[in-house]
């Protein structure tokens, strides 16, 4: 018997965007498979087949359905079914009163039989347990047809189509003439006659297809391939509705028609043969649409990427997200290569790069076993590129470059590049392409993808992919390259404005702080410091300039210097603050700021503060462990002008601690601050082993108590100085003073030789006894009525101090060889671990410092 196929079978929605579709070929099989050899010996006719979908309106129309029903298939598109199908039970029936189901006369066919089953003296399908939902059989009069041949004996299927689609019936016709045995006078044996289709058809393509299907959709399982190839081409169901996640390569040859602009232009055509008007002649479909589908998976695809790319400014970052995106998509292979001036966040010469540029690997991506490219090109290397080869090609120009496939002898070439290590088995017979990373005309760098022998070539639309790629993976790396300059800009200017405080000043230790907002980078105007004054004694110092951005963090510069200087005068907090208020006014009425002053008189025991609208410090007595805020004077915030300000003393034990910190700490915003002041003092008299590991504990409590409240993270700086105040014991200070006689000179050499001995550091009598000596004579020499003081303090060094009541500070002099005067202070500085000058409210003072022998 005939055997036909159906080539234009309804097209399946399946596999997203780009992936083919495949139609089986459908055939009515005769009674004689049931003792034959095997689909070879099977008997097959041609079926019409056709979709109908929600709204009852035909969808598909086929060239058997035309041949069998003589309806154009421009006629049936968009008509109802019930119009056309002599389909019973399958369908709303619009003439109930018409026997067998209200065909009769309908769409120019006449005598229709339609039966619920198969009609008489057939099987019903569903009794058979096939599942279908209607079947039948009817005689109509095809119009056209041959006036001997006009009826025909018609045999159909319905079957019921569930989805998200449109679609919802498929229904499948036979001529049942073709079904009659050789002898023309046999009945027809219909008893199990069922639509089949043929284990090995003649559609075009079909073994391709069976083996292509895991390459189409590469992270497809075996089994789940194999099921697919087996329903399509072998069970004959078709494929209406399948679901893939994962990413599917971008190919310029596949695609689905658009349906939709397909089903306008046939129902234009429709209208127009009813109207009796000239069919509107328009551009072929399919090739116009494949050309379309094309360029349209390509700009998905680069919008899919543009929307993987850049969602961080973090250089590292980003350089995986663009070699992540394009694999396995639209490449099994991609290397980035950056310049060794964007890798370390460096800016770089003007001009196209040279043999002699470095390119450090940055990243390799693949779809090959792991481990086999991480060997031969591991990531961090750096190297040049020769001018003869393809990457020089592209980073000079800035072009792309498109190897279709590398030969064995560019494989040599490029594999000559790298010492020791063969490369050519990974890169031979691939094609290449080599796409430019760039932003503002200016080469970053450059990618290097390569697919694999069995895939699809590099071709010029993938050459515009891979530029357009390029160009918006450049702009993203360029932007990233860029913020992670300005970060480290701000961080090297946060850092240069910030003091690098010792652990341990003159009886006490000290811990620091410091933790950036999150608006406007790393910059803000929160410091501390901490400041060496005469008699033992350290100045700690907290500050906040309202705002953020680089003008804080210039004005807190400026101010931050200011007190150091103003500190080193020795005035008292009230007065210091009082003069940086003026600095301020004089600086501009900008910018605000509040500041804590604190000194610390460690031989005295005792806190000398002043507060300019600053939040209270946080004071934790060693005795008991209780914490407490001081009730300090508030005052006004620095450049607010004509306030007053007050300082309180505070009478403090060794092993106390004092917290300063800024309101970044304590403070969110929409927050009580009492709630973290509250914090602030329970976390703070948390025992802990080391200063550090308080500071710590004081950081994470506060975190945690407004974790709910600042989940848009911490909006302001912080600043934290903690000191643990441990005092100087009487037995360490020996003090003298001398009336002003040169005479007491050798007195003061002979007290400072025998306290030391008493201190057992007789090793550095010798060198104590000569500085104290040119000290005191100076003291005396210059000083007016009162007498000189002489102190020594033992601590973490020997300290010296010399007092007189001469505001004249002394300078270190070039003494020549005639000169009787002017080597004092140059054998102080020579003989001194450090040393310094500093006027006092009597005077001054001029002190050095000696390191202890290690013990």
């Amino acid at each position: 018997m005939d055997r036909g196929t159906e080539r234009d079978a309804p097209p399946s929605r399946g596999a997203g965007s780009g992936a083919p579709h495949a139609a089986s070929e459908a055939s009515a099989a005769s009674p004689r498979q049931e003792g034959g050899g095997g689909p070879a010996d099977a008997a097959r006719v041609p079926l019409a087949v056709v979709v109908v979908d929600r709204e009852g309106l035909v969808s598909h129309w086929s060239t058997g359905a035309r041949r069998l029903f003589g309806v154009a298939k421009e006629e049936a598109i968009g008509r109802p079914a019930i119009d056309l199908l002599p389909v019973s039970g399958a369908l709303p029936e619009p003439d109930d009163d018409l026997p067998g189901g209200g065909y009769g006369g309908h769409g120019g066919y006449e005598d229709i039989a339609a039966y619920d089953g198969l009609g008489p003296g057939l099987d019903s399908s569903l009794d058979r347990g096939l599942g279908y939902p209607a079947a039948g059989r009817a005689r109509l009069t095809v119009p056209g047809r041959d006036r001997d041949r006009d009826r025909v004996d018609v045999l159909w299927w319905a079957y019921p189509l569930v989805g998200p689609g449109t679609e919802r019936l498929l229904v499948l016709a036979a001529d049942a003439a073709g079904l009659r045995q050789d002898e023309p006078a046999a009945p027809l044996a219909v008893e199990r006659i069922a639509p089949a289709f043929a284990l090995h058809t003649d559609f075009p393509g079909a073994a391709e297809l069976a083996r292509r299907l895991p390459e189409i959709l590469p992270s497809m399982s075996v089994g789940e391939s194999a099921r697919i190839v087996g329903q399509v081409l072998e069970l004959g169901y078709p494929v209406l509705e399948f679901s893939q996640n994962d990413r599917v390569p971008v190919t310029p040859d596949w695609g689905v028609a658009r349906r939709v602009e397909r089903r306008a232009r046939r129902e234009r055509a429709a209208r127009a043969v009813a109207e009796g008007t000239p069919t509107p002649q328009e551009p072929d479909d399919e090739g116009e649409d494949l050309e379309y589908v094309a360029v349209r998976e390509r700009l998905e695809f680069l919008n899919e990427v543009s929307g993987k790319i850049g969602t961080s400014l973090d250089l590292s970052r980003t350089i995986l997200e663009v070699s992540r995106a394009v694999v396995p998509r639209f490449t099994d292979v991609a290397g980035t290569y950056l310049r060794e001036q964007v890798v370390a966040g460096e800016g770089f010469p003007d001009g196209v790069p040279d043999t002699t540029t470095m390119w450090h690997r940055v990243a390799v991506e693949h779809t090959d076993e792991p481990g086999r490219w991480d060997d031969v090109v591991p990531v961090g290397e750096a190297m040049p590129f020769p001018a003869h080869t393809p990457f020089f090609q592209c980073m000079t120009t800035g072009r792309p470059v498109l190897v279709p496939r590398i030969s064995e002898r560019m494989g040599h070439a490029i594999a000559s590049q790298f010492e020791k290590r063969d490369i050519r088995p990974l890169i031979t017979g691939r094609s290449m392409l080599v796409v430019p990373l760039k932003a503002r005309n200016v080469v970053l760098g450059f990618m290097i993808l390569l697919r694999h022998p069995e895939r699809a070539l590099f071709n010029d639309m993938d050459r515009v992919t891979g530029a357009e790629l390029a160009a918006r993976a450049g702009l993203v790396l360029d932007n990233a390259r860029m913020y992670t300059h300005q970060e480290s800009v701000a961080e090297t200017l946060q850092d240069s404005m910030l003091p690098h405080i010792p652990p341990r000043m003159a009886g006490c230790d000290i811990a620091t702080r410091y933790l950036p907002g999150t608006l406007l980078g790393r910059v803000g105007g929160d410091w501390f410091d901490s400041v060496k004054l005469p008699g033992a004694r350290t100045a700690l110092v907290v500050g906040d300039v309202m705002g953020h951005g680089l003008n804080s963090a210039a004005m807190m510069g400026q101010l931050r210097t200011a007190v150091q200087t103003m500190a080193a005068l020795d005035l008292p907090p009230s007065q210091l603050l009082r003069n940086l208020d003026d600095l301020a006014q004089r600086l501009g009425d900008t910018y605000l700021a509040t500041c804590l002053y604190a000194v610390y008189d460690p031989i005295v025991g005792e806190l000398h503060l002043a507060n300019a609208g600053h939040i209270p410090p946080v004071l934790v007595r060693a005795a008991d462990g209780r914490s407490e805020l001081l009730d300090l004077p508030t005052g006004a915030p620095i450049g607010v002008g004509g306030v007053p300000f007050e300082a309180v003393r505070v009478r403090v034990e060794p092993g106390d601690r004092l917290v300063m910190c800024t309101d970044g700490l304590v403070e969110v915003r929409g927050e009580d601050i009492g709630v973290g002041l509250a914090t602030l003092c329970e976390s703070a008299a948390h025992p802990a082993a080391s200063m550090d590991d308080a500071c710590d504990t004081i950081i994470r409590s506060l975190a945690a108590t407004f974790s709910e409240a600042a989940r848009g993270g911490r909006k302001d700086d912080v600043a934290l100085l903690m000191t643990r105040l441990n005092g100087i014991a009487p037995d360490d200070v020996a003090e003298w003073r001398f009336p002003l006689d040169p005479a007491e000179v050798g007195r003061a050499r002979a007290v400072v030789r025998e306290q030391l001995h008493d201190w057992s550091l007789e090793r550095l009598a010798d060198a104590a006894e000569l500085m104290v000596s040119e000290l005191v004579t100076n003291a005396v020499r210059h000083s007016r009525q009162n007498p000189v003081a002489l102190r020594l303090v033992r601590g973490d060094t020997l300290l010296c101090e010399v007092e007189d009541d001469d505001h004249e500070l002394p300078t270190l002099l070039s003494a020549g060889p005639g000169d009787a005067s002017g080597r004092g202070l140059r054998v102080v500085s020579t003989l001194a671990r450090e040393w310094g000058t500093s006027r006092t409210g009597a005077g001054k003072s001029v002190w050095f410092e000696l390191t202890l022998p290690r013990r």
